[in-house]
């Protein structure tokens, strides 16, 4: 049972190393709870108060208000002593001098400061204090004066700092408030101008005079430290190194969850202050409308990104450019990211749900495991995107999208659904992905990148709406390769769809126009399709005279729609050079069922042959392969037996599916006995593929897929087909 906390006061209290999943702190005051290496998966936290607590506040004011005080009476000290000893018969005029050093030190230091550049006038100050020390010791041979005149540069160095970063943490804990801020500055000025009264010489008469240079000087001082921190508060990059200074001092005091896994927690509207979420696990932590998440430290997380910050709690992204960033495991759901730029972006295991990514560029984008569900992907560039099976995509909403990225001469390349006036359905979206997350599935277990498998699916897509008509289908595909032979029309894909739907997919030349090209398509499928049985069966022998091809073209459209099987494997080639076909062509099935489709004169399928016959041609081709009496044979032949009984003795195969991967069995036994021919290797790693298609359909306790975990690479090896 969850643990509740909500509305509660627990302000100090530990929860270190706790399991608090599920636990309830909304609206609870948790500043200066510890939380270190707690587990508190989906707890929430929606408007709980982080930070210091009071009494910690009031501490760390008098530590600053006195770190203050020394480094203001120091420098008094040695601006004093300096004054005296550069110009011992005349202090006065002496301790005048160095103020003046000193204001010109402080401008200049400020000046670079506000300039950005931070390295260059610490530098500045160096070489002018080394100078200092130089001109010193030649003008006046002593080297006492030297010494101190160069120290008195670099405190007044040390002393600006010290004030910025005091100023910072003063402002940061007491919230901005003006007569905090108002009261600091003028007790700082104060300090500095009572130091004269402490540390003059008696014998200086004119103490007045050196009060009012040293409180223009520090009032001048005051100012610069105040704006410099108000700009570090508001999170001007070129102060950020103030703030992380200031920070430091503040976070050991305030909540600390440091180590935590804080998976799916929900800070929705919490006030953040303070922090600290260093190492902690943040995957799909919610940090939607969090105030003052830039207060907090989180080194090593994606929140040190300042752009990250402010798309996590703003979920507002639209055109902005978040190319090449870390966003793994970012929560953006229902986020606004139309137009944004995702290329080679890490969103691993991120949460989009919801999310509108119209328009957006996730070329080469990493979106492993990650939760598109409901998401607007309309105008997408999908090039080269990483997708997994565990990539959700439920629901989402696409009208089209694009397989590469927009050039001048091509606006909308590779353009899905190809024919430009046409859109996707809810259904046709998830017609068009769902052979990509089943391909996934198939190579996942092979660690094959998946952007090689994306380039498959640039292809000319023909989706088939309604029922199917084979044979129209078959003759379309056949005039508009002759009619196109520049498009170098090649089929290499079928899928039935279920209630004698088909889509088919055909690799055609880069430079072909793919809207104009499935138009055409569709316009010829149509008009032959509306002829009468008769004229359709005539057309298709007439053209099977010419090209015997057709009918096994159409054998193929025929069984994708009996089988409902996806196929992924090139088997029908419209050109020239391909204008003979022999021999079976076996098409991979990634569900684990495939058919084998004969081409001409071959026309074979598994349906209906006996399982035993099946297994008794195995048996014969592995024997023929022991008869090579090779060691590389005899141990393929083990190896194929093996497999075999796997196959023979799976509980999970049906049996037409048992008899397609027995044939398999028999292809790789074939072409053990004869390696040298290219053909037989080819249908040989065809096989394997199938096996691995039929093995990605069962379950992984199936002993089968642990027998072809074990088997496959070593029956790859040994027919040299790695």
């Amino acid at each position: 049972m969850a643990q509740a906390f909500s509305r509660r006061e627990l302000q100090g209290q530990s929860f270190r190393g706790q399991n608090l999943s599920h636990a309830d702190f909304s609206y609870a005051d948790i500043r200066g709870a510890d939380f270190t290496d707690a587990i508190l998966i989906e707890a929430n936290f929606s408007h709980a108060i982080t930070g210091l607590r009071p009494q910690a506040i009031f501490i760390l004011l008098v530590v600053l208000y006195a770190l203050g005080s020394l480094a203001v009476f120091t420098i008094g000290v040695i601006a004093t002593f300096a004054g005296k000893v550069l110009l011992p018969n005349d202090s006065f005029q002496g301790i005048t001098y160095l103020a003046l050093i000193n204001l010109l030190v402080l401008l200049v230091f400020f000046a670079q400061i506000i300039l950005g550049e931070l390295a260059v006038a610490i530098l500045t100050s160096v070489i002018a204090s080394f100078a200092s020390f130089i001109v010193l010791l030649l003008a006046y041979q002593n080297l006492t004066a030297a010494v101190v005149i160069a120290s008195d540069i670099l405190w007044m160095v040390i002393l600006a700092i010290t004030g910025v970063v005091i100023f910072t943490t003063t402002i940061a804990i007491t919230e901005n408030d003006r007569r905090t801020i108002a009261g600091s500055g003028f007790i700082a000025w104060l300090t500095a101008v009572a130091v004269v009264g402490v540390v003059a010489p008696t014998e200086i008469t004119d103490v007045l005079g050196i009060a009012k240079g040293v409180g223009t000087a520090s009032a001048l001082g005051v100012l610069l430290c105040l704006y410099v921190s108000q700009q570090a508060l508001t999170g001007n990059d070129k102060f950020a190194w103030v703030w992380k200074i200031a920070r430091s001092f503040v976070t050991p005091g305030g909540t600390r969850f440091r180590g935590a896994n804080l998976t799916d927690a929900n800070f929705t509207q919490a006030k953040l202050n303070y922090a600290d979420f260093r190492a902690a696990i943040l995957t799909r932590t919610d940090w939607f409308q969090a105030e003052k998440l830039n207060r907090c430290r989180h080194e090593g997380t994606y929140l040190e990104d300042a752009m990250v910050q402010k798309l996590v709690t703003t979920r507002s992204g639209r055109g902005r450019d978040f190319a090449g960033r870390n966003l793994e495991g970012v929560n953006l759901q229902g986020a606004d990211l139309v137009d944004a730029n995702f290329i080679n972006a890490n969103l691993n295991e991120a949460n989009l749900q919801g999310a509108d990514l119209s328009n957006g560029k996730l070329v080469r984008s990493q979106l492993y495991r990650t939760n598109l569900s409901k998401a607007r992907l309309t105008g997408a560039y999908i090039q080269d995107w990483g997708i997994s099976p565990e990539t959700k995509l439920d629901g989402v909403e696409c009208l089209y999208l694009y397989m590469r990225l927009p050039t001048p001469d091509d606006p909308d390349p590779f353009r899905k659904p190809d024919q430009r006036s046409q859109v996707f359905t809810v259904d046709d979206f998830a017609d068009f992905i769902t052979p990509i997350i089943k391909t996934m599935g198939l190579y996942y277990r092979q660690n094959v990148d998946p952007r090689q498998v994306a380039e498959a699916f640039k292809t000319l897509d023909l989706y088939h709406a309604g029922a199917v008509d084979p044979g129209a289908a078959a003759i379309a595909l056949q005039q508009i390769s002759q009619q196109y032979p520049e498009a170098g029309l090649e089929l290499i894909a079928l899928e039935g769809q279920g209630g004698d739907r088909v889509r088919v997919h055909a690799k055609i030349d880069d430079r072909v126009d793919r809207s104009q090209l499935s138009a055409e398509y569709f316009a010829r499928y149509e008009k032959i399709r509306s002829l009468p049985a008769a004229d359709i069966q005539a057309l298709l022998a007439g053209t099977a005279e010419k090209d015997d091809r057709i009918r096994s073209l159409e054998n193929m459209v025929m069984t994708a729609i009996s089988s409902q099987k996806f196929y992924a494997e090139t088997y029908y080639n419209f050109g020239e050079t391909m204008t003979e076909h022999k021999g079976n062509v076996n098409i991979s099935g990634v569900q684990g069922n495939v058919s084998g489709i004969a081409a001409a004169g071959e026309n074979q399928t598994m349906t209906g042959v006996a399982l035993g016959q099946i297994s008794g041609a195995v048996t014969n081709s592995i024997g023929q392969l022991q008869s090579t009496n090779t060691p590389e044979a005899t141990q393929l032949a083990t190896l194929l037996e093996q497999l075999q009984s796997a196959i023979e003795h799976e509980s999970h195969l049906a049996p037409e599916d048992k008899a397609e991967a027995m044939e398999q069995v028999k292809t790789l036994a074939e072409a053990g006995q004869n390696p040298e021919d290219n053909v037989l290797q080819k249908a040989a790693k065809t096989a394997l593929k199938i096996l691995k298609g039929t093995i990605a359909s069962l379950p992984d306790a199936a002993k089968l897929v642990e027998s072809c975990t074990k088997l496959l690479p070593a029956i790859t090896t040994l027919l040299s087909l790695i």
